[in-house]
């Protein structure tokens, strides 16, 4: 299975990718990891434009090709990037969740976007005007919603197992 994880900076995407991957068994795949290596590498800075997404779509298909479950973790703002990942399902065939991360407590997401630490090294992460003015499009389909606001992590694990067991897929 692909589970699509999106949402914007700080809601809790990254640390609810980690424990579900743990949790199932499944390979983690974040394009801020991929985007900041080929900013390492020398050969883009930031904006990399579509080129995390689509080295993160490659790696994504051979993984689920290998018979492994997937939490593909990024923002995702785009309705044109949420296509991309449900053709890679497609093209793997098995089955996509998507799964929108919101904090819905202005005053805990600004917290958590001025206080997080970033563990890639090198990248920098947003201010929180950089987040609340982010081109982020709405979902216009069905999806699991996650609001992270006032919860534990492992809370929020829960939330989105039962979530996923409900469309069939992977849950504990």
């Amino acid at each position: 299975m692909l589970i699509v994880i999106g949402g914007l900076p700080a809601t809790g995407k990254t640390t609810l990718a980690r424990l579900l991957a743990a949790r199932v068994g499944g390979v983690h795949v974040r394009i801020d990891t991929i985007e900041q290596a080929i900013v390492r590498s020398g050969l883009a800075r930031h904006p990399i434009g579509p080129a995390g997404y689509v080295v993160g779509y490659a790696l994504a298909e051979e993984h689920l090709r290998q018979g492994l479950t997937v939490i593909a973790e990024s923002v995702n703002p785009l309705a044109v990037t949420r296509d991309a990942w449900r053709d890679v399902g497609a093209k793997a065939g098995v089955p996509v969740a998507e799964v929108e991360v919101v904090c819905s407590d202005p005053a805990e997401h600004r917290h958590r976007v001025t206080s997080r630490s970033i563990d890639i090294p090198g990248l920098r992460p947003p201010e929180w005007r950089e987040v609340v003015e982010r081109e982020y499009e709405p979902w216009e389909r069905e999806r699991l919603l996650v609001d992270t606001a006032g919860q534990a992590p492992e809370e929020s694990l829960d939330v989105l197992l039962r979530g996923l067991e409900r469309v069939g897929g992977s849950g504990s």
